[in-house]
């Protein structure tokens, strides 16, 4: 017998607004429902879990403790470019002079997430 993991709930001041940043970086949409002000709002990446995002009353105060690692379809520099361009800030660069490594970034409300090197980067 096992789980099977259904969603991944992120606290969020804003859930739809945050859940459009997130939209747009895995491609996945928005529930058919989800609206401005929702306080419950998810994004249905493929191949994944679906991204819950819960409206809390509370701002977060400390580093989180669980976070999202992404592999890029595109090169890690170029996956890392864009998503700056979409409202991430960078947080660590862990990327390598090798070109091993990461790149940690934040989303709008400040929840980390790492860039890891794509299949072509890994290739090169």
């Amino acid at each position: 017998m096992s789980s099977v993991v259904q969603n991944v709930a992120i606290d969020c001041a804003d859930a739809y607004e945050l859940a459009r940043f997130w939209s747009e970086v895995t491609g996945g949409p928005l529930g058919p429902g989800d609206r401005p002000g929702d306080p419950e709002v998810q994004v249905t990446p493929a191949g994944g879990p679906a991204l819950y995002f819960h409206h809390v009353p509370e701002p977060r105060t400390v580093k989180n403790r669980l976070h999202l690692c992404l592999r890029p379809e595109t090169t890690r520099e170029q996956e890392v470019e864009r998503l700056l361009g979409l409202g991430a800030t960078l947080v660590a660069d862990r990327r390598a002079p090798d070109g091993s490594g990461w790149a940690v970034l934040a989303d709008p409300e400040g929840n980390e997430f790492c860039v890891l090197r794509s299949a072509s980067d890994r290739a090169a």
